[in-house]
């Protein structure tokens, strides 16, 4: 089986299902796999099996379609974020050596931008026909031949080049093949979303290069209906008012969405009954956030954790985990979860060797999950895939019933007068204290200590506090050696267009001529 297979499978049980639905739109999953079929032959017709297809484009149901379509052809699709920059649209193109970028019409001035730096690029597509020097999608779904596309596609095909946010350096392209995601949608499937069928609706809250791609392969291989909102944007109201419009059933979100839905009231003034599955992952999901979401919407999250190199189910927090009333549970809602069937991962220290539950060390994964390696990249691909293992840079934990617990990233971590010292731990803490909106906790240089705990604080609006009444807050509740030693407050933390925040851009001009490589 390969991904596009989940449509066509669907397609034959369910085939008068809505597969795509929107504010002006419904396609069948009995049309739309004709319609795979005719672009995926319209694609073959201008390339060949194995080439790249870029695709830029704002969260629209043609986006996800040709990236099913792409893979349908046996090329690979290369998502790329809308919010990056044209010079990293441009590297990306350029690095995976694409052939077609197909992107929606918002992004012409990207594509105008970057179009003569990339001479390997055949055909430039757009969603719609709004110029003669771009091919209109139109014209590939204009192509005759609706039969399955004359391609051998193996397991270990490249599916997906998914490009990491490239937060410590230029963005990496992890090889991601049909048998890495059809583990996925299994492990999905088994563990987190066993009462999904073809009656749910899927809601996608985000572009396609964001993991709300992945969880939706899970609901196409059930049947599930995919709803792509007309607006463009993250509104918390009219998230609410299309959950209730479409009977939603699922979607996938960023935990800094989670945090926007929790700031409105607007929730309480719309049904939202159908709600059953919602997945996070992608960041840190404070506890104290996920307390609130969950007094709020009722015990309908799941937590999954993956990354680029081994996507999304890793290890999975069930939703029977997110209970308030169970103190062992409100503990574990701090982890990730536990493995994912097939899915082994150990905690090792600096010299490889596993670690005892409870001691912190380097997270390590062996799985189908795991990618063929980074394109182009083989200097990479060894450094980070070793023995079998995936080193994935995270620090965390295992607890004696075999919970996740990460800490921080291996970069991230603080080393204090010879002491290890997790910014997460100290930053759960903060958002304890109810003026505190966000937070990051970073190390500084310090003559004597090597490096001291700084915190960048922003306040929730309309509340107060000063520096010395939230380090008393951390010292009541950590060792001394943990709590910052300075407070700065801001308006805003930096973040990625991933949600992420960016720790390097806090440190930056205090490490700046120091020797430590931040």
């Amino acid at each position: 089986m390969h991904v596009a297979h989940l449509v066509h499978r669907s397609a034959l049980r369910y085939p008068d299902r809505p597969l795509w639905l929107g504010d002006d739109f419904v396609i069948t999953y009995a049309d739309g796999a004709k319609r795979l079929n005719r672009i995926a032959n319209a694609l073959l017709a201008r390339g060949k099996q194995h080439d790249r297809v870029a695709i830029l484009s704002s969260n629209r149901f043609e986006a996800y379609e040709v990236y099913l379509a792409a893979i349908n052809a046996g090329m690979t699709a290369v998502p790329l974020n809308p919010k990056l920059h044209a010079a990293e649209h441009l590297f990306m193109v350029e690095d995976s050596q694409a052939r077609f970028v197909i992107f929606s019409p918002d992004y012409q001035a990207v594509i105008d931008e970057i179009r003569d730096s990339a001479p390997l690029v055949l055909h430039w597509i757009c969603i719609e026909d709004i110029r003669p020097d771009f091919l209109p999608y139109a014209t590939l779904l204009a192509e005759p031949n609706d039969g399955t596309p004359g391609v051998v596609i193996e397991p270990d095909d490249v599916a997906w080049l998914f490009y990491t946010s490239g937060t410590t350096g230029k963005p990496k392209g992890a090889m991601e093949t049909h048998r890495n995601l059809i583990t996925m949608v299994q492990q999905f499937r088994q563990v987190l979303l066993t009462d999904t069928d073809e009656t749910d609706v899927m809601f996608h809250l985000a572009p396609i290069a964001h993991g709300t791609a992945s969880v939706g392969l899970a609901h196409l291989a059930a049947g599930a209906a995919q709803v792509f909102p007309l607006t463009r944007g993250f509104e918390p109201e009219k998230v609410f008012e299309a959950i209730e419009r479409y009977r939603v059933t699922a979607s996938f979100l960023a935990p800094t969405m989670v945090q926007l839905l929790l700031q409105s009231d607007a929730w309480r003034n719309y049904d939202l009954r159908s709600l059953k599955n919602i997945i996070y992952g992608g960041g840190p999901m404070y506890v104290e956030v996920l307390k609130q979401a969950i007094a709020t919407f009722g015990c309908i999250f799941s937590q999954i954790y993956g990354q680029g190199e081994a996507p999304m189910t890793c290890a999975g927090l069930h939703k029977s985990d997110h209970v308030l009333s169970d103190p062992e549970k409100v503990r574990r809602l701090g982890s990730a979860g536990r493995e994912m069937p097939g899915v082994m991962i150990r905690v090792v220290d600096e010299a490889g060797h596993p670690v005892q539950p409870g001691v912190h060390g380097e997270i390590t994964v062996r799985s189908d999950l795991v990618m063929k390696g980074y394109w182009n990249r083989p200097d990479a691909t060894v450094e980070t895939l070793r023995d079998g293992w995936l080193h994935t840079g995270d620090v965390g934990y295992l607890d004696e019933a075999g919970y996740l617990f990460i800490t921080d990233r291996i970069k991230d971590m603080i080393i204090s007068g010879g002491s290890n010292i997790y910014p997460r731990e100290i930053e759960e803490i903060l958002l304890e204290h109810p003026a505190v909106a966000e937070v990051s906790v970073v190390g500084i240089p310090d003559e004597r200590w090597g490096e001291s705990v700084k915190a960048f604080v922003v306040l929730r609006d309309g509340i107060q506090a000063s520096d010395a009444e939230l380090i008393e807050h951390c010292r009541s509740r950590i060792a001394s050696y943990k709590k910052p030693k300075s407070i700065e407050f801001i308006e805003q933390l930096p973040k990625s267009t991933y949600g992420k925040v960016l720790k390097r851009e806090l440190r930056a001009p205090y490490w700046k001529d120091q020797v430590r490589n931040i």
